[in-house]
């Protein structure tokens, strides 16, 4: 299969469980948002306990309940505005929720069951052992129908901790607690759906099923334009309020219904097609061709979520936690909510029950052989991030302001959300920070350093061998993005000419390119009489034929002496030269591809000729004074 991830726009990833996946393009900038978004939700927090407790009060209560109408005809919808805020900016944010979910479940981290299953059985203990504790300590009444406060975690408070308390390289334990929020997302709709919503109305609910139904039917007629889903989407919101449901459930099932694909070869070469016409013939018409080209080219779900995401991020969530947390706190408000057993239920489930629960159910998980932990990731780390997992915030203050009725109640509860968020991360760094001494637990992150030298003796290089710039590039002959990359290399050695020695190495990914491991062994044997760059060159120049006896042609194509070249393809010493350079990829982090190392650095980000041009100019030696 094929996706994008963090060495470059496009790769080759590899099934085997020995590799796990890397975080992609868009999972990074998806990370980057979030954690990026926690600075604003805490000053919205700061802000608004602030307000609430000024002598100008009154103002931040009658500002959230002032009314607001939409009239289109005969229809009319009214709510205050802090109902806005809950029941429909926060529809857009389980929107960009349902679209993440329903693109990890198509091609990312949630479509392979051997990678779901420990993060599921994490996820699913963080929210039961919270839920058992909560309601083992809260008082009963109505104080026992906030258990659902305790089962969600805030993925941008906690990604934003992470980044401030964690290990300075987190990559893989971002992605695994990532996959966890997941799970904790779904699970935390469907509570507010369909526990906390009020009385369901017959028609209102067929009518949004209805509109389920055209959301899907839109993806199977093909259609790529954003419109008609946006459209679609409203409409289901609205009919999801008329229904009674909270609008949690229209957003995340408006994602949900919306696949997520990677960009097929065919798509790419057509877009590149009209890019490269655009650049030759700059004009009007020609240019619409180009970005229809482009945006076909990648699916609706991926260009909402890079349209709509920083809006949930930066500007929805934020809004939500300057209308929910103004919680006044004078008037022995506090010293009450410090003295209640509903706040310390609160306190305890997040905090200790998140911990427990995320923690056991991976120490479950892996001693039932349901699934391995990342590579770099110990079980320190997931400590850490179990405890980390107890910010619940966002989540949690919707849940509240939808399970209380009683101000008082409500007050209590969110007093112990924040409580929780400042132990939790106070406890996720002394969880990280014993993991580093105890442990030796640092760096939560793949090994990014060459783990075997360039050796000239053995290693393909073109270029002078004591080039001052040094390009290493982990390939697979059947690999079409490595393909592609040739023309990127080409660039590169015309660019840079003796100052760069490019070294090519063996990656070849068995399970998903069936030829690539009898390409790897034609190329060395070719490299034992000299050609191996003439075989490099035919094998992709002919990346869709590479059985045996097309190879044997290249090899004569080549000029190859053929019966040592069949003795050589044969030899255990070919094999075991193709087994080195891939166990000595996997020491160095790499994951797909084509992988690249600058010097002796891998290289993360996109592998265009300017970019891996920018990073060779930065790792040259410095001139000496």
């Amino acid at each position: 299969m094929t996706r994008r991830n963090d060495d470059g726009p496009s790769q080759t990833r590899t099934r085997r469980r020995s590799l796990p996946a890397q975080l992609s393009d868009r999972a990074r900038a998806y990370l980057s948002t979030e954690a990026g978004s926690a600075g604003l939700l805490l000053v919205a927090v700061v802000v608004a306990l602030a307000w609430a407790n000024s002598p100008w009060s009154a103002a931040y209560t009658s500002l959230w309940a002032t009314e607001l109408s939409v009239s289109f005809g005969n229809a009319d919808l009214s709510m205050d505005l802090k109902h806005w805020v809950s029941d429909g900016l926060m529809a857009l944010f389980f929107f960009v929720i349902g679209l993440e979910v329903r693109y990890e479940a198509s091609v990312g981290a949630l479509s392979d069951r051997r990678r779901i299953m420990l993060p599921a059985v994490a996820g699913i203990g963080g929210m039961v052992v919270p839920a058992g504790i909560y309601l083992a300590m809260a008082p009963g009444g109505e104080a026992a129908d906030g258990w659902g406060t305790v089962i969600g975690t805030d993925t941008a408070f906690m990604l934003g901790a992470l980044a401030v308390v964690g290990p300075r390289f987190v990559t893989q334990l971002r992605v695994f607690l990532l996959a966890i929020t997941v799970i904790d997302d779904i699970v935390a709709v469907g509570v507010i759906g369909f526990v906390y919503s009020d009385t369901v109305h017959l028609l209102p609910l067929l009518e949004a099923l209805a509109l389920c139904g055209a959301l899907a039917a839109l993806t199977r007629l093909g259609a790529w334009r954003t419109a008609p889903y946006i459209v679609v989407v409203l409409a289901l919101w609205l009919a999801s309020l008329a229904a009674g449901l909270h609008a949690s459930i229209a957003g995340m099932l408006g994602g949900l219904l919306i696949p997520g694909h990677n960009p097929t070869p065919e798509a790419v070469d057509r877009a590149t097609r009209l890019a490269r016409a655009f650049r030759q013939s700059p004009r009007a018409d020609v240019g619409l061709w180009a970005r229809v080209g482009l945006q076909r080219a990648v699916s609706v779900n991926e260009r909402l979520q890079l349209t709509l995401h920083p809006w949930a991020s930066y500007v929805v969530v934020p809004l939500f936690a300057l209308a929910s947390a103004g919680i006044d706190l004078r008037g022995g408000v506090l010293e009450q909510a410090l003295t209640s057993s509903l706040t310390w239920a609160v306190v305890v489930g997040l905090v200790v029950g998140k911990l427990l629960g995320v923690w056991g159910g991976t120490y479950l998980g892996t001693r039932l052989g349901l699934g391995e932990l990342p590579r770099g990731v110990g079980p320190g780390h997931v400590m850490g991030g179990a405890v980390l997992s107890g910010i619940g915030f966002t989540v949690s203050l919707l849940i509240v302001g939808l399970a209380f009725d009683d101000p008082a109640l409500r007050a209590r509860a969110t007093v112990g959300i924040l409580l929780a968020a400042v132990l939790a991360t106070a406890l996720g760094w002394l969880a990280f920070h014993l993991a580093a001494v105890l442990r030796g637990e640092t760096d939560a992150d793949l090994p990014r350093t060459l783990d075997l030298p360039v050796d000239p003796d053995r290693d393909h290089i073109a270029g002078p061998v004591d080039a001052p710039l040094t390009l290493v590039e982990y390939a697979d002959f059947e690999c079409p993005y490595c393909a592609r990359a040739t023309g990127v290399i080409h660039d590169l050695r015309e660019r840079f000419g003796d100052r760069l020695r490019y070294v090519f190495r063996h990656l070849p990914l068995p399970d998903v390119h069936p030829h690539a491991e009898v390409a790897a062994r034609a190329a060395v044997a070719a490299g034992a009489q000299g050609r191996f760059w003439q075989m490099h060159d035919l094998l992709y120049k002919h990346q869709d034929k590479l059985d045996f006896d097309d190879i044997a042609g290249y090899a004569i194509l080549a000029g190859l002496d053929i019966e040592r070249f069949l003795d050589d393809f044969d030899d255990e010493r070919t094999a075991e030269r193709v087994r080195t350079d891939a166990a000595g990829a996997e020491a160095s982090g790499a994951q797909g591809t084509p992988t690249f190392f600058i010097g002796d650095r891998r290289h993360t980000g996109p592998y265009d000729a300017q970019t891996l041009a920018r990073e060779l100019e930065a790792s040259a030696p410095a001139a000496p004074s």
